[in-house]
């Protein structure tokens, strides 16, 4: 098997020792080659020249933005059905903050275990295929793509509203020498709340097959779009906007009308509080007459009145006024 190992030499938690570790553990099982990212969207590319050179498996090391660029590389020129070049299988290891995705796949926090999870898959021909979700940009889009694609292919999540734009205030804060933290996280969202009045004015309409809208009333100060749950997390705290999202599944959505500031800490409070079903014991997501909730959607658009902030997988990519969102089931196969 031949294997392609991107590392993002500025993850977190991916020192040198883990990169020669890992290393060593992946040529044991694999012919590998290993190659490094070395600015935004150089995922993509070293993942798309890897399935036009037949690479069989591209392995992740970074947090959920490498594996979000490695994904678009991989499906750059389409899924396997469609593309000319068999779409290689993805594996995951954990090296950011947050890794999302290999979280919501079940695999382990730590990178030793989650390499073990891998090698383990390879040896005995374990993978599954998961959906993808898709957001294609419609119109003016302000702040350009790293990756250079027209579409983007996302993992866990994406978003148009506030929560985009608290993540570019993060994204500022970083290169300003802060450290990824929870507090960050709430700081920013703070700020973004109290000081940009923008943000803060219902602007986002949501339209699409079986989707009904009273028009000015049903607008949206923020939505999130949930191919798998959690939306994210805070430490090791899960926060689920739509619980019952899943790879197996279409889209959801979790939208929030109004902007009162009693509206949104109700909200917030909720996501927060991870509430579980008495009888079920499954984790009750946001609700109440300030949210908006929509389950398994193959399809949708959301439109802005005015540029608004979007990112994809926790990746800030400007502002847009209209963006597509598509289902794509079993898009890629993941091994672990």
């Amino acid at each position: 098997m031949r294997a392609l190992l991107v590392c993002n030499p500025k993850a977190t938690s991916a020192s040198d020792r883990v990169r020669d570790v890992l290393v060593r553990a992946l040529r044991s099982e694999t012919e590998l080659e290993v190659a490094y990212t070395r600015r935004r969207g150089h995922g993509a590319t070293l993942a798309r020249d890897a399935r036009k050179n037949g690479v069989d498996l591209v392995v992740a090391l970074g947090g959920d933005g490498t594996v979000n660029e490695v994904v678009n590389g991989l499906l750059a020129d389409g899924t396997e059905a469609a593309g000319g070049e068999p779409v290689p299988a993805l594996a995951v290891v954990s090296g950011g903050s947050t890794n999302v995705f290999a979280r919501a796949l079940g695999m382990p926090t730590g990178w030793a275990e989650g390499a073990a999870l891998i090698l383990e898959a390879i040896r005995t021909g374990r993978s599954r295929s998961v959906g993808l979700g898709k957001a294609t940009t419609v119109g003016r889009a302000d702040g350009a793509d790293p990756t250079g694609l027209t579409e983007r292919y996302f993992t866990f999540c994406a978003g148009l509203g506030i929560d985009a734009e608290v993540i570019h205030r993060v994204e500022r804060a970083r290169l300003r020498g802060r450290k990824s933290t929870p507090f960050l996280y709430m700081q920013s969202m703070a700020g973004n709340y109290i000081f940009e009045k923008a943000s803060r004015s219902p602007r986002i309409s949501i339209s699409g097959p079986g989707i009904e809208s009273d028009g000015e009333s049903d607008l949206l100060t923020l939505a999130v779009v949930q191919n798998t749950a959690p939306w994210t997390y805070i430490g090791d705290r899960a926060i689920n906007a739509s619980p019952r999202a899943s790879f197996d599944l279409g889209l959801d959505v979790m939208g929030m009308r109004g902007s009162s500031a009693v509206g949104t800490v109700r909200t917030m409070s909720q996501l927060l509080a991870g509430r579980r079903d008495k009888e079920s014991g499954e984790i009750i997501g946001p609700f109440g007459k300030h949210v908006l909730t929509l389950h398994d959607l193959s399809e949708f658009t959301l439109s802005a009145k005015l540029p608004t902030g979007f990112q994809v997988d926790g990746d800030y990519l400007g502002e847009r006024n209209e963006v597509r969102f598509t289902s794509v089931p079993d898009a890629i196969r993941v091994v672990y």
